[in-house]
């Protein structure tokens, strides 16, 4: 799987990685230094650093098979400010009406499509980012202003009309995209 992601993540991934390692090292040490201390069966510092270290090597193995999985290209948020807008590319900020199928209820959204991850609002404009691998950002990209989309989105069937498409102000990017961060793992400490 291809995953946009911003510029430096990699290198945040990178830096994860590493993180972690020392960590483990250190967690191998104390589990050293408990097992010298005697009775193993009631050594609470011996079973406390051989789960942290178990939960330290799940968090290891997600990250690499994360990294392994998938294909990163690092863009740069700066390009996105001078995008031309004839569809909707990623870094745009598009204004969308969906119609349920079911009820005909019409809802209004403002989304900037963003790299993977970002989940941002931007409470002074009211725009949201919309990371480019979620089920409604796949069926956005590439529509054109005006044109009335049928789709199915995971909450159901709708009809989506992109309103409106252009480029975010370097303001509205510095308010939604946030520090780089690693994937969360679900072996959370």
């Amino acid at each position: 799987m291809v995953i946009y992601v911003r510029r430096g993540y990699g290198r945040v991934l990178a830096e994860e990685y590493a993180a972690l390692k020392v960590k483990r090292a250190a967690l191998v040490e104390d589990k050293m230094e408990a097992h010298s201390q005697g009775d193993l069966r009631e050594n609470f510092g011996f079973k406390a650093a051989k789960d942290a270290i178990r939960a330290v090597d799940r968090k290891l193995d997600e990250l690499d098979r994360f990294s392994r999985r998938n294909t990163f290209i690092e863009v740069d948020p700066a390009a996105w400010l001078t995008k031309p807008t004839d569809f909707l590319q990623l870094g745009h900020v598009a204004r969308i009406e969906k119609e349920d199928a079911g009820t005909k209820r019409k809802h209004r959204f403002t989304f900037l499509v963003a790299t993977y991850g970002e989940t941002a609002t931007d409470p002074e404009s009211g725009i949201e980012c919309l990371p480019h691998n979620s089920p409604l950002a796949a069926v956005l990209l590439g529509l054109t202003v005006g044109k009335p989309a049928q789709v199915n989105l995971p909450a159901g069937p709708a009809v989506l009309t992109v309103l409106s498409i252009r480029n975010p102000t370097q303001a509205e990017l510095d308010r939604l995209l946030t520090a780089i961060k690693p994937p969360e793992t679900e072996g959370g400490e």
